[in-house]
């Protein structure tokens, strides 16, 4: 899929030549192990340097020099896998072979290198004001989570089964971590991101790949670094005995949250056929979740499960009156039941190929996308590519889906709702 080469230890170039697409998509991941206090200092830092330079510093005078160019497109931002914290530089511009005389690809990879290299400093600091600036944004984008009853109400369920895990740890670390932040945790991190973090590059587009790499060798002297290797991320069982956790806030329709441990994850041999098993339980609209829960017995406003590989965790979700939790919850263990069962028909198993296959394949369509991808899978294989994914959904039986359905364990359930249900209990 991706072509690959070393531009320093630890530091690796990926282009994938294309002509897929008209325009160029570059994208910088820098990793390193996530825990709170790193998350919310690296979070802050990719906004610092998003909006703020030496050659533009303020942000009107970045995003005009952007739109200049025919309104290219770059932005930073953070992100968690597993247990490692990934920030990101990525951007898109359009490729010169579509424009007459200009080098417009050239400029992009100018404006990158004095987005890494030449950040806005004074006096070895940042601008005391823009880290201001930048704490409250981001301390904003964490308090949106409390808006959003349903990303609350998972985080509300993770900080149950996985307290001080990576499974619960956002990506903006918390408020206190993010106000508590100083500028000198700042520059430290800075320079830890040039020096110390393991880098992978990425590059889509109808490119010419021994040109590209003589331009990140040109634009980007990057030192070694040491590699952490990617591991499996350890999953213990929540400290606490309790399975169960209703809580209220002033709301309507009830998010009922079910966590199910499993022996599987990403890295394991048998993660294709967890991911048939989860589509036929509740990743898809013939699910069995969705079919029986929110079709047949009208009880969800949706139902639906995902499969967090990294953690070896499923997660069954479903919008519900909060009179109805108890039925819900029974209706959704039956689905489960009859899986384990062997209730698995032709039909479901077939259904569930084409979707996974089809879902993997549109995302194909997005040069962001085959980035995303690939960036995981290549853990697995670094020959990945999506005929062979494929494959091996293919030759996965109804007995291989119910063992594993067996192998699913539910271990907490969590159930946010309004006043009124209180009053019903």
């Amino acid at each position: 899929m991706f072509q690959q080469f070393t531009l320093a230890h630890g530091v690796k170039l990926f282009v994938r030549p294309t002509e897929q697409f008209k325009t160029i998509n570059i994208s910088f991941k820098w990793k390193e192990e996530l825990t709170e206090q790193s998350a919310a200092i690296r979070s802050v830092l990719a906004n610092i340097l998003q909006y703020s330079n030496e050659e533009y510093p303020t942000n009107s005078a970045f995003r005009k020099k952007l739109d200049d160019l025919y309104g290219s497109v770059l932005y930073v931002d953070s992100s968690k896998k597993g247990n490692k914290h990934i920030l990101s530089l990525n951007a898109e511009t359009v490729n010169d072979a579509f424009l007459s005389n200009e080098k417009v690809v050239d400029e992009i990879f100018s404006i990158l290198q004095t987005v890494i290299f030449k950040p806005l400093l004074q006096e070895g600091q940042f601008v005391e004001s823009i880290v201001k600036r930048e704490k409250e944004q981001v301390i904003e984008r964490i308090q949106s989570m409390y808006d959003d009853k349903t990303r609350y109400a998972q985080q509300r369920l993770l900080e149950n089964i996985r307290p001080n895990h990576p499974a619960s740890i956002s990506a903006n670390g918390t408020v206190p971590t993010v106000q508590a932040i100083t500028n000198d945790q700042l520059v430290k991190m800075y320079k830890q991101l040039l020096h110390e973090d393991e880098l992978s590059i990425y590059v889509v587009g109808d490119v010419d790949v021994n040109e590209m790499k003589q331009k990140f060798e040109k634009h980007f002297q990057f030192t070694d670094r040491q590699i952490i290797p990617t591991s499996e991320v350890s999953v213990p069982l929540a400290a606490n005995d309790k399975e169960f956790l209703h809580e209220i806030q002033d709301m309507k329709q009830g998010k009922l949250h079910i966590a199910y441990r499993t022996p599987v994850t990403f890295f394991s041999e048998e993660f294709p056929v967890m991911q048939m098993t989860n589509g036929i339980l509740g990743g898809f609209a013939h699910s069995k979740l969705f079919m029986n829960v929110r079709e047949k017995e009208s009880m969800a406003y949706y139902a639906s499960s995902s499969f967090a590989s990294l953690y070896g965790l499923i997660f069954v979700l479903a919008g519900i009156d909060a009179n109805l939790k108890d039925k819900a919850v029974k209706l959704i263990d039956e689905q489960l039941k009859a899986m384990q069962d062997g209730e698995i028909t032709d039909l479901e198993i077939n259904q569930t190929k084409s979707m996974l296959t089809n879902q993997l394949k549109e995302a194909m369509d997005s040069a962001r996308a085959q980035i995303e991808i690939y960036d995981q899978y290549k853990e697995l294989n670094e020959d990945f590519t999506v005929e062979d994914w494929i494959g091996k959904w293919s030759d996965i039986s109804k007995e291989q889906i119910g063992q594993m359905a067996s192998k699913i364990e539910k271990e907490f359930v969590y159930f946010l709702s309004g006043k009124e249900s209180e009053e019903n209990e």
